[in-house]
C-alpha cells in the first residue's frame, strides 16, 4: 500500500490546511481574551492609562516585517537570491525589533505605575500582549530555519521549499495582523 501524500488530491495542501487551523483556534483564543478584558472592566475597578507610544512603533515595525518577507518571497520565486537573502534577513531582524519594542512597552507601563498584578487593566495588556509576543517567537523560530536554508542550501525555488516559504509568510502576516487587531481592541476600549 503506498502512503505517499498525493497533493493532486487536495484542493488544500494538508499542511496549509493543518496551519489554518491552527489560525482558527488561536483567533479563538485571542478573542476569549479580548472578551474576557470587556467583562472584567465591565465589573469596575479598572484604572485607565494610555498605553505606551512604543506599542505603536511596534505596530509600525511589524507590518514593515510583512512588506520585506514577502518582498524576500517574491525575490525567493524569481531567483533573485541576493534581495531574497537581504529582505529575508530584513524581515528577521525587524521580528526581532518587534519584541525588544514590545519588552520596551511593557516597561513603559511598569515606569508609568502599572505594573503587572496591580490592577486587571494592566495585567490584561501584559498578558494578552505576552502571549502574542509568544506566538511572533515561534515565526522567530520558522524564520531561523528559512536563514539557514537561504544561506545554506542552493537557491532552487522547488515546490516543497517555496510551500515551506508560503507556510511561514503566512504564520508571519497572521500574526502581524493578530498585533494589530489587539492594538486596535486596546485603543478603542481606553
Amino acid at each position: 500500500m503506498n502512503w505517499a501524500l498525493d497533493e493532486k488530491n487536495y484542493k488544500i495542501h494538508p499542511q496549509k490546511f493543518a496551519l489554518y487551523s491552527a489560525f482558527a483556534s488561536i483567533i479563538m483564543m485571542f478573542v476569549a481574551l479580548t472578551s474576557a478584558y470587556i467583562v472584567r472592566q465591565s465589573a469596575g475597578n479598572w484604572l485607565e492609562f494610555p498605553l505606551p507610544n512604543l506599542f505603536y512603533s511596534s505596530t509600525v515595525v511589524i507590518l514593515l516585517s510583512s512588506i520585506t518577507l514577502h518582498a524576500s518571497f517574491i525575490n525567493f520565486k524569481k531567483r533573485n537570491t541576493s534581495m531574497y537573502r537581504t529582505f529575508l534577513v530584513a524581515t528577521y531582524v525587524l521580528g526581532l525589533a518587534f519584541l525588544v519594542l514590545q519588552y520596551l512597552g511593557w516597561q513603559a507601563m511598569t515606569d508609568m505605575g502599572v505594573n503587572f498584578t496591580l490592577n486587571p487593566s494592566g495585567d490584561f495588556i501584559y498578558v494578552i500582549s505576552g502571549i502574542h509576543a509568544a506566538h511572533i517567537l515561534g515565526g522567530i523560530g520558522a524564520m531561523t530555519v528559512a536563514l539557514v536554508h537561504a544561506f545554506s542550501l542552493p537557491h532552487v525555488p522547488s515546490p516543497g521549499r517555496i510551500l515551506r516559504f508560503e507556510l511561514t509568510a503566512h504564520y508571519w502576516h497572521f500574526v502581524g495582523l493578530v498585533w494589530l487587531y489587539l492594538l486596535i481592541f486596546f485603543i478603542i476600549q481606553q
